[in-house]
């Protein structure tokens, strides 16, 4: 992701509520487990994505805790 990506990305988490960054959160776990399985198997193309999942995990905690 690019940084003014990034920054879109993180301007539109501050404006979801807790439980929404929690759906969002969960989708990208989900997301993150079905990679790791990928790319145990194999057939994981794109493996940059493992690591900008992870990122996202991460902004998306970061924003969470601001807001508690």
């Amino acid at each position: 992701m690019k940084l003014k990506e990034i920054q879109a990305f993180v301007k539109e988490l501050r404006g979801l509520s807790q439980e929404e960054l929690a759906k969002r959160e969960n989708e990208l776990k989900k997301e993150l487990f079905d990679l790791r399985f990928q790319a145990a198997a194999g057939q994981l193309e794109q493996t940059a994505r493992l690591n900008e999942v992870k990122k996202q995990i991460a902004r998306i905690k970061t924003v969470q805790s601001e807001t508690k």
